[in-house]
């Protein structure tokens, strides 16, 4: 007899679509299991009307999943790890990792344009993306910009915004690679701690070898620094902080962003023994508080 699991996920197309490569993955390497879909709108999907900043943070897209979980309505949750709290549910671990999809942020233009637009404001709700995109367009204005991928899109085309910044992975996942302008290197803007990872959550205790073919363990390193970086900066996920660690070998590079007392960019680096992912993280952050004060 198979294995029923209850699989949660947001309503979007793209947490769905996430939902599904985990599925995918998972049976293609065990059979025996059967997955059952279930989509929960969370509260950070209702209110499109202000900021994250505004309304709690990003932590507004797990909380009813969480929830499903405990009251045993689902058996896992599948969410982008970059938008889970760095403090996890210490009731509900994350038990496995995604390899990383593409990592980078990207610009996109509207259908059939091939220049920017001046006149007209860039459309990106995160500091972390603002603060960094002032770097690279010195002269344009950046306003917030709410909805999932395709409203932000349709909003695009629209002509409301000159231009997007939107994650590499959701475009890929969702089959419009054909969007993206221009894809930002770690240089030019560095990424949100586990942008392009997913996380599969459960509950404390339960049997979740079926996914350990899924889980990948380069994702689990480069984490292991980013999430300790946040951590030692005492960063929520709305916090204009940024980090990426590239792994290469045995060896570790940790990029990290954070802002001063007067509210400008503070940049660094570390490289070290990739066994000491987390120690690294804590150690760049160490260093870029100092250099904040």
């Amino acid at each position: 007899m198979k294995r029923i699991i209850r699989i949660g996920s947001r309503e979007s197309a793209l947490a769905v679509r996430q939902a599904e490569i985990v599925m995918q993955a998972v049976l293609e390497s065990d059979p025996d299991i059967e997955f059952e879909l279930v989509t929960i709108r969370t509260m950070g999907d209702k209110i499109l009307d202000q900021s994250l900043d505004a309304i709690g943070g990003k932590g507004l897209f797990i909380k009813e999943l969480e929830q499903a979980l405990l009251d045993n309505v689902i058996d896992i949750a599948v969410h982008s790890y970059k938008d889970l709290p760095y403090a996890e549910h210490p009731d509900l671990p994350i038990v496995a990792l995604s390899s990383r999809e593409a990592p980078f942020d990207v610009l996109v233009l509207p259908d059939g344009s091939s220049e920017l637009d001046n006149s007209i404001p860039i459309g990106s709700s995160s500091q972390r993306r603002s603060i960094q995109l002032k770097r690279l367009f010195q002269d344009i204005e950046i306003q917030p910009v709410r909805g999932n991928v395709n409203t932000r899109l349709a909003k695009l085309d629209l002509g409301i915004y000159s231009a997007l910044v939107l994650a590499q992975a959701g475009l890929q996942r969702l089959g419009l690679r054909q969007r993206i302008t221009r894809v930002f290197t770690a240089e030019e803007m560095i990424p949100a701690g586990s942008q392009g990872i997913l996380a599969v959550q459960s509950r404390k205790g339960e049997n979740c070898a079926f996914l350990a073919e899924f889980h990948n363990w380069q994702s689990e390193v480069a984490s292991l620094a980013e999430r300790q970086f946040l951590r030692t900066l005492a960063s929520d996920c709305t916090a204009p902080v940024a980090v990426f660690a590239e792994l290469n070998g045995n060896h570790l590079l940790v990029r990290g962003m954070t802002v001063d007392t007067a509210g400008q960019a503070v940049f660094g680096h570390l490289v070290g023994d990739a066994a000491r992912a987390q120690s690294l993280g804590e150690q760049l952050a160490m260093q870029m508080i100092e250099r904040s004060q």
